[in-house]
C-alpha cells in the first residue's frame, strides 16, 4: 500500500532521485535509479545506476557504505523504484538489500515490467524487511523519471518525444542558403544532450536529402559546459550516441550521405516501405545500413521496440512530424520559440533592419558546428484531435501539463501528453 512518509522520509527520497538523474544518457534501455542508505538520522551511504552493466542502485550504495567504513544492519534504504529480484546484466538487488540486514525499504514507484511488477517487495516482505510505497510527490517524481522505461515495459514500444523550433510567424524552417537553425545556441546544446539521452533519433528523408545532416550528439563548441544533467557537469566530451533512423519509404538515401559514411560512429536504420525498389534497399544494405520494412509508423515503433529502443527522438521535417502526430504517436513535445520572422520581410523581433539574414542574425559558426534541418519554409504541424487515449500511441489532444522556460534568447514550451 502507498504510505504518507515523514518529512524526513520525503528528503530522503527526494535526494535518491538527485542521485538517479546523474544515470541519464547512460543506463537506457534500464531505468534511472538512485538510494539512500539511511541509520540513526546519518546517511551512510549513496549510489545510482551510473552505466549500462555496472551496480544497479541499491548495490552501488551499500557498496559506498562499505566503502564509508558503515554497517548497513538495521537501516532504512530510499530507492527510486522496486528493487529487483531477477538475474539479469547484474544478480537481483534483493538479495544484496536481505543478505545487508537492512530493516525497511521504502520505494517510490513501482517496477511495471512483466518480470518484476511486485516480485521484489514481496521477496522483502517475506524476509522480514519492512516495505514502504511513497505516494504523492515523489511517486509522480519517481514515475515521471522513468517515462521511456514505463511505457516500453507496459506497451512494447518506445516513448516518442517531438523536437519543434519556430518563428514568432509559425515558421519552422528557414530560407535556402540560412543557417537551418531557428533557435540559439543555447538551444541547439540543449538538443544535443536530448539526442544523448535518447536512445534513437528520427527524421524524414526529405530531412537529408536537403541538408545531408549527421544526426550524432556532439560537444558544445570552444570546450563550453553542455547544461548540467542535476549537479554534474559535462563537456559532452562521453556523449552517447543514438540509432539514426530515416524514415525512407521509396529508399532514396544517397549512398554518399554522411550518414552512411559515419556508421563507425553510429548505426543507421532505414525504415522502407514494402514497395520500395529492391535494388535501391539492397544498395543500402550493402552500404552498411540496416533495413526496416514497415508500411505505417505503429509497425515501425513496433520494431525498434523490439531492438530494445525505449525512447525516439523525432527530428526534422514537417511531413514526418504530421505523420507521427496524425498516428497520435507522440507522447511529449519540446518546442522552441525563437525571437526571430521569416516571411517575406523576416527579422528580428524588437526591430532588426530590413535585409537581415533570415536566421535572426544567429552566427554562422553555430550553425556549422551544431546544426542540421529542413530549409523549406513551412508552418508549424497542427497537432490532432483526442481519439483513443488508452491506445498507448501517443499525444491524446490536450497536454497533461506543460512548462515553458526561457532558454538564453529562445522560450521553450516542454509538453506531456500522457503519463505511463
Amino acid at each position: 500500500m502507498d504510505t504518507q512518509l515523514t518529512g524526513t522520509d520525503r528528503a530522503h527520497l527526494m535526494r535518491a532521485l538527485e542521485l538517479a538523474e546523474r544515470g541519464r544518457g547512460r543506463v537506457s534501455p534500464n531505468p534511472l535509479v538512485g538510494a539512500v542508505i539511511v541509520r540513526d538520522g546519518a546517511v551512510v551511504g549513496e549510489g545510482f545506476h551510473a552505466e549500462l552493466g555496472e551496480l544497479h542502485a541499491e548495490r552501488a550504495a551499500l557498496a559506498d557504505c562499505a566503502g564509508r567504513g558503515e554497517d548497513p544492519r538495521g537501516a532504512t534504504m530510499y530507492v527510486t523504484l522496486e528493487p529487483c529480484a531477477h538475474h539479469g546484466r547484474q544478480p537481483p538487488c534483493v538479495d544484496a538489500i536481505l543478505e545487508a540486514g537492512i530493516s525497511r525499504v521504502v520505494i517510490a514507484s513501482e517496477d511495471p515490467s512483466e518480470k518484476a511488477a511486485g516480485r521484489g517487495p514481496g521477496m522483502l516482505r517475506d524476509g522480514e524487511v519492512e516495505v514502504e510505497f511513497a505516494a504523492g510527490e515523489e511517486a509522480t517524481a519517481a514515475r515521471l523519471l522513468n517515462q521511456p522505461f514505463r511505457k516500453h515495459a507496459r506497451t512494447g514500444l518506445p516513448l516518442v518525444t517531438l523536437k519543434l523550433a519556430m518563428s514568432l510567424d509559425g515558421q519552422t524552417e528557414t530560407a535556402p542558403g540560412d543557417s537551418p537553425w531557428i533557435s540559439g545556441p543555447e538551444s541547439q546544446q540543449l538538443v544535443h544532450r536530448w539526442r544523448a539521452e535518447s536512445d534513437a533519433i528520427a527524421v524524414g528523408i526529405g530531412t537529408v536529402l536537403a541538408d545531408d545532416p549527421l544526426l550524432t550528439a556532439r560537444p558544445a563548441a570552444s570546450g563550453a559546459l553542455l547544461p548540467p544533467i542535476g549537479d554534474e557537469k559535462r563537456t559532452g566530451s562521453d556523449l552517447r550516441q543514438p540509432l539514426r533512423v530515416v524514415f525512407d519509404r521509396q529508399a532514396r538515401l544517397p549512398l554518399d550521405s554522411q550518414l552512411l559514411q559515419t556508421l563507425d560512429v553510429s548505426p543507421v536504420v532505414v525504415v522502407v516501405s514494402q514497395h520500395a525498389d529492391a535494388q535501391h534497399a539492397d544498395a543500402l544494405r550493402d552500404a552498411g545500413a540496416e533495413i526496416l520494412v514497415a508500411d505505417d509508423i505503429e509497425a515501425a515503433l513496433s520494431d525498434l521496440g523490439r531492438r530494445g529502443i525505449t525512447s525516439l527522438f523525432l527530428e526534422g521535417g514537417r511531413t514526418l512530424a504530421s505523420a507521427f502526430l496524425g498516428s497520435l504517436a507522440v507522447d511529449a513535445s519540446r518546442t522552441f520559440i525563437a525571437p526571430v520572422l521569416l516571411g517575406e520581410n523576416p527579422s528580428r523581433a524588437g526591430g532588426t533592419a530590413a535585409g537581415a539574414p533570415h536566421n535572426g542574425g544567429r552566427g554562422k559558426a553555430a550553425s556549422e558546428h551544431m546544426g542540421e534541418g529542413r530549409r523549406d519554409r513551412t508552418r508549424a504541424p497542427s497537432p490532432p484531435q483526442a481519439k483513443n487515449p488508452a491506445s498507448g500511441r501517443g499525444a491524446p489532444g490536450p497536454a497533461l501539463h506543460h512548462t515553458v522556460e526561457e532558454i538564453g534568447e529562445d522560450v521553450l514550451i516542454t509538453a506531456r501528453f500522457k503519463e505511463w
